[in-house]
Formats: structure tokens, C-alpha cells, sequence
């Protein structure tokens, strides 16, 4: 039994428009089932990967884990992190403390490498624990190494607001900041010679200033060398 061209088009014509309310009904299906009754989606953490497949942005609270992030593959901490140093054991056991973990955003290099993070709070900089959780905005090189950041964070149950800039050696270079507790300023940094402009009040124990200082100091090999000091005499 043949069938004629007509009869043909008018069923391939019926087939694309069921195709097409077909998928219509299944995108609507899937965009209900994943908001509540006011649109707002819902989820716990969400992964974005690039057209390799490779995992570049984590969002959530946490983060959810990805197999590609160098900070929680100790194997590949260990090679690329740890060999940098003479003390590669000691550096694995510092490691084991680091906060890795992170409410918000994380972007991803292709090679797995934390480079931008914002978040409450942000991990900790692959070198060393922060002095108390942050809450901002990070961002490292292209080995995860931190570059610079802006964050707020409590002290002793004192707020401190930081802006920092870190060297290659990963070090503080310049750092402005200001803490409730009346030290705000300015550092700039070589190792242990610093250079501090703004006020220290008496009592931080900074270089073993007694003072309070609203000025200048500059300090060599941890011990000031000079001090411009323009506070009133209490």
C-alpha cells in the first residue's frame, strides 16, 4: 500500500508540531520543578563547567566539592605547592589546617587553581591561616597564590578592615587598614623592614612603642630606625 507525498508532508508537518509542544512542555516542567511558589530557584550548590567539561565556578553555602580544585587534592598539593619549599613535609603538615572551605563564589583556572573567591568567609591563602575568619573578596595568581584582597574580620572581638597587597614571595607589601580599636594606616613592606604611616595607639606592643603615634616610623630588622611623631603629649 503507497502512500502519496501529501499524506506524507501532513504527517511529518504533525510530527514537528507535537516535537515542538513537547518540548515546551518539558522545559515549563523543568523550570517548576526547580522554583517554589514565588520563582525563586532553590538549591544547595551549583557547578558551572567550561565546554572542556572542566569545573570553573562553584557557588553555594558551602561550596560544593570539585574534583578539578588543586587546595583539596592533597596529591596535588604536595607537587605543585609543597616542592616549592626545602621543607615540603613541614609545609603538608601547616596544610592540614587550612580552611578551604567557603560560602559564595569561587572561580576556577582551567589547571584547578583557586583565583577568585568572594565570599563569608573566604578560604584561607595557601601559606598560612588567617589571623581570624574574612568575609570579602580574594584573589590569587595563576598558582593559587594570593595577590590581593579586601575583607572585614573580627580580632579579639575587634573589627578590623583590611585592603592588602601581597608580593610574589607571598608576603603583605602594602596594606591599608583601619581597626576599631583606633590603629589605621598604611604599611609598606620588605620582609621584616617596614614602613608604617598613620596612627598607632599606645599599648599594640608594634616594634615596643609604648606611645601613642600619629605619624612616621620606620622600622629595619624589626627595630625602628626612625620616627616622625606629630601626636600631642598626653
Amino acid at each position: 500500500m503507497s502512500t502519496s507525498p501529501e499524506r506524507l508532508t501532513r504527517a511529518i508537518r504533525w510530527l514537528q508540531a507535537y516535537a515542538a509542544l513537547l518540548t515546551i512542555a518539558l522545559v515549563v516542567l523543568f523550570f517548576r520543578s526547580g522554583t517554589s511558589a514565588d520563582d525563586v530557584l532553590r538549591t544547595r550548590g551549583l557547578i558551572i563547567e567550561d565546554e572542556a567539561g572542566r569545573e570553573r565556578i562553584l557557588i553555594g553555602a558551602p561550596i560544593p566539592e570539585a574534583a578539578n580544585r588543586v587546595r583539596t587534592d592533597e596529591a596535588r598539593v604536595r607537587e605543585v605547592w609543597a616542592s616549592r619549599y626545602e621543607d615540603g613535609e613541614a609545609y603538608m603538615g601547616y596544610y592540614q589546617d587550612y580552611r578551604h572551605e567557603a560560602n559564595g563564589i569561587l572561580i576556577l583556572s582551567e589547571d584547578g587553581f583557586d583565583r577568585v573567591v568572594l565570599g563569608d568567609p573566604v578560604p584561607d591563602p595557601n601559606i598560612g591561616r588567617r589571623i581570624a575568619p574574612s568575609t570579602g573578596l580574594v584573589i590569587n595568581d595563576m598558582q593559587g597564590f594570593e595577590r590581593t584582597g579586601y575583607g572585614v574580620l573580627v580580632v579579639d572581638g575587634t573589627y578590623r578592615v583590611v585592603l592588602g597587597l601581597d608580593s610574589n614571595r607571598g608576603r603583605e607589601g602594602l596594606v591599608l587598614m583601619l581597626e576599631d580599636d583606633g590603629r589605621v594606616g598604611v604599611t609598606v613592606g620588605h620582609g621584616d623592614d617596614m614602613i608604617f604611616l598613620g596612627d598607632l595607639p599606645a599599648g599594640l606592643g608594634w616594634w615596643g612603642l609604648t606611645e601613642l603615634v600619629r605619624g612616621l616610623v620606620i622600622a629595619k630588622d624589626g627595630e625602628i630606625i626612625h620616627q616622625l611623631n606629630g601626636a600631642e603629649e598626653k
